[in-house]
């Protein structure tokens, strides 16, 4: 299929046919490399960065010119994963994955706490119960960088123009967007998309209406009802839960600044920090709750976006960290586990301890509440 003809072909994930340009691209961005050898050559060895890159271009080239397809290359980030996965939490754990029908194609709707851990999770989650990956959106806004762009595009990423202002181009955009996703589920590739733009900084998790409201465009385009265009996207809420939760003090610190001076202002590759932060940090147990196929409670947009909220927040895997933050029932808390996160909280700046545990408490105080 010619760009021309493919009218998806600015936003989709790359297909098996542009893989090796892709991890050339790749090899050649010094950017990348440069990227690559921080966080895996010891700083002892920076002086002789003029050797040490050469060297790490030849062995990527080595290992990634071989990975010629999607399948392939996901079969690398799964090794990854794993490593990750082993190194930074105790376990990894899920819950209603077994529910749901391996031949059919979903669109999962998660809460959001971290920019790459979320999807690569429920991507691990269906990885390991032989179900398909699925095709992730993600921000424009995150992909200023060209090697972000190949990283992301590689992995099933599809882009959500985010940065579009125009009325009529924003419109535009949003409809190819409901139209991808459409067509994705139609064709049998599973989708996962954020319940609202950007990650939860103070550990609310909700829907925003107007997510459902773009996703619904194509079903306008059909004439079909709300409802009806809802049942056809097989619909699963899923509730991602961290023990440790990825990049706390930098999202308490965002919102302290918000508070205190009314505004922040991100710096240059932070998001990228945030996205390597997220990998590298301890995260304790985490546990993936997948929601049961959603066939009522969606006559509208605001109403979906309850039914959704209601099922993450009901599945939300409470950790002893959200007890003890919101001072409930801790006297049940074991000691090992009050000393792991004093041990945590130890880390956080005095003026970050409060929105800190906000963030902790926040599940726990909404669940209370629902009772």
């Amino acid at each position: 299929m010619s760009q021309k003809e493919d009218k998806f072909a600015d936003i989709r994930p790359y297909n098996d046919s542009e893989v090796p340009a892709s991890l050339q691209r790749l090899i050649n961005d010094d950017d990348f490399i440069n990227l690559i050898a921080k966080h895996n050559i010891p700083k002892w060895l920076s002086p002789l960065s003029f050797i040490t890159k050469p060297l790490l271009k030849r062995q990527l080239a080595k290992k990634w010119l071989k990975l010629n397809t999607v399948e392939k290359l996901q079969d690398e980030v799964s090794r990854y994963l794993g490593l990750v996965i082993k190194k930074t939490t105790s376990q990894v754990t899920f819950s209603g994955l077994d529910k749901l029908d391996k031949t059919k194609s979903y669109l999962f709707i998660s809460n959001h706490r971290d920019i790459a851990l979320d999807p690569a999770l429920v991507n691990w989650g269906m990885f390991s119960h032989d179900m398909s990956t699925v095709r992730i959106a993600i921000g424009d806004n995150l992909l200023q960088v060209p090697y972000i762009t190949e990283l992301m595009r590689l992995n099933k990423s599809f882009i959500v123009k985010r940065s579009i202002k125009a009325p009529k181009e924003m419109f535009k955009a949003l409809s190819q967007l409901s139209a991808y996703i459409f067509d994705s589920i139609d064709t049998g590739n599973s989708v996962w998309i954020a319940q609202k733009e950007g990650r939860a900084k103070d550990g609310n998790d909700y829907t925003d209406p107007a997510l459902l409201k773009m996703i619904q465009l194509q079903g306008r385009k059909q004439k079909l009802s709300f409802e009806e265009y809802v049942q056809k996207l097989n619909i699963v809420p899923v509730s991602i839960s961290y023990q440790f939760e990825p990049c706390d003090i930098a999202k308490a610190n965002e919102r302290y600044h918000k508070d205190k001076f009314g505004d922040y202002q991100k710096q240059d590759g932070e998001d990228m920090d945030s996205i390597m932060e997220g990998f590298r940090s301890n995260k304790g147990h985490v546990h993936l709750a997948f929601g049961q196929p959603i066939v009522s409670g969606c006559e509208s947009p605001e109403e979906l976006a309850q039914t959704i909220d209601q099922q993450i927040l009901s599945s939300f895997y409470l950790h002893p960290g959200n007890y003890i933050a919101a001072n409930h029932n801790v006297s049940d808390v074991s000691e090992p586990d009050k000393k792991q996160f004093e041990k945590r909280m130890a880390q956080v700046p005095d003026e970050l301890k409060e929105i800190v545990l906000g963030i902790y408490a926040k599940p726990l105080e909404k669940q209370l509440k629902q009772l």
